[in-house]
């Protein structure tokens, strides 16, 4: 169970996580939801399409990403997350590595940091600590300008597992309770195909290391490079891993198309195929 600033989401089945970017490049959306009237209506549609919570993201992670300031940040989120709070009572997750960011969204309503820099900022681990919301935890190799150039593990399993403990260990020694911890195995943030698919494999072993396992592998180049379709014709392969993620423990599923994932996990839990 995760206490999203007030509500509680337990964890009997995978949660659903819409994705809004209200950013200009991010690799999917980009520009799509910069206006917040759009994002708004957006994400009202996503909720009511079966989202269990959305995550909002106001700077692109996307690989050769450059970076914003903190106010140009706040200045997409902010107004975004105290609308989407009048109008609904789903859980928001600010998708930040800014400690000024996570402290104003979390003011302004959101329940969760999702962070794929892990809270290694400067500053990033005593705000989240004090803020007292539910933290996810990324493994990203690099910084999104580079992450994708040449990747190199000697076991990306064993590496991305030692990372993310290590992480939750810090978390737990500056307050962050172990009840509050998600991890990440970050997909495509510094891994190639093959690295991807090491992942993928051993995601029950992940979930082994005892938190909340969230998967983002929602329309990613992973599932061009299998398939051979664009960006935007990656539903189907995208709902096919969000059930296998689920089936091999995910608790987190974190999706652009969420009609479609919520159709495909209903009926995959009448098929016993997962939660």
């Amino acid at each position: 169970m995760l206490n999203f600033a007030g509500t509680v989401l337990t964890l009997d089945r995978p949660l659903v996580m819409g994705v809004l970017n209200a950013t200009a490049d991010s690799f999917s959306d980009g520009g799509c939801w910069l206006d917040t009237d759009a994002a708004l209506r957006h994400a009202i549609a996503m909720a009511a399409a079966g989202a269990d919570l959305i995550d909002i993201g106001g700077e692109s992670t996307r690989p050769g990403a450059g970076s914003i300031s903190a106010e140009e940040e706040i200045s997409r989120v902010i107004p975004l997350i105290e609308r989407l709070r009048t109008e609904t009572e789903i859980p928001i997750s600010i998708d930040t590595s800014k400690p000024e960011v996570m402290r104003e969204a979390v003011r302004a309503g959101a329940g969760m940091i999702n962070d794929v820099h892990a809270l290694q900022n400067e500053g990033a681990i005593d705000v989240a600590a004090k803020l007292q919301v539910p933290i996810c935890l990324m493994h990203m190799l690099g910084q999104p300008r580079d992450m994708q150039k040449a990747p190199t593990y000697a076991d990306v399993v064993a590496e991305v597992c030692g990372f993310l403990l290590s992480r939750a260990e810090k978390c737990q020694e500056a307050g962050i309770p172990a009840s509050a911890i998600v991890l990440d195995p970050g997909f495509g943030f510094g891994k190639n195909l093959q690295h991807n698919l090491e992942l993928f494999h051993a995601i029950p072993r992940l979930c082994a290391l005892g938190f909340p396992l969230l998967i983002g592998v929602s329309r990613k180049s992973m599932l061009g490079a299998i398939t051979g379709k664009p960006v935007h014709e990656r539903t189907t392969a995208s709902a096919v891993a969000a059930v296998m993620a689920a089936r091999y423990g995910a608790a987190i599923l974190r999706v652009h198309d969420v009609a479609a994932t919520v159709d495909a996990l209903k009926t995959a839990a009448a098929l016993n195929v997962c939660p």
